[in-house]
């Protein structure tokens, strides 16, 4: 459950208060895809080793498959439009998506490899409400 608010949210993995991205925009096409350097509330570091990212094209690559294969198989075979527009249809989906597929792909991925952690958490919530108070 903590992985899925993490990832809808673009929050930290490890304390899910954080933000992941600098800009909460995906079309913002200058910093659409620039990180925070680490959590601003528990300190977990988003910039790994060199590479670490690389990983994630797969998950882009499958989020991408997984919503052409269903779109196609909606529209084309139950639905019955014909096959032409529905690929164009589909290009066109791809390039208007494709920031948001972007930044899904980073943060499943980081995920992935973060465990959440209820003590960060819970330190990182009181930091924030803390900092709202004031």
């Amino acid at each position: 459950m903590n992985k899925l608010y993490s990832i809808f949210t673009n929050t930290c993995p490890k304390c899910n208060v954080g933000s992941f991205f600098k800009t909460n925009n995906p079309y913002d096409l200058k910093n659409f895809d620039k990180l925070n350097a680490h959590c601003e509330y528990c300190g977990e570091s988003f910039k790994r080793e060199p590479g670490f990212y690389i990983g994630a094209m797969y998950i882009s690559y499958a989020l991408t498959v997984a919503m052409t294969v269903t779109a196609f198989v909606g529209f084309v075979l139950i639905f019955n439009f014909q096959i032409e527009y529905v690929l164009a249809g589909l290009i066109l989906a791809i390039l208007l998506l494709l920031p948001i597929l972007f930044r899904s792909a980073r943060i499943i991925w980081i995920n992935i490899f973060v465990k959440y952690s209820p003590e960060k958490a819970e330190m990182a919530r009181q930091m924030k409400s803390a900092e709202k108070a004031s």
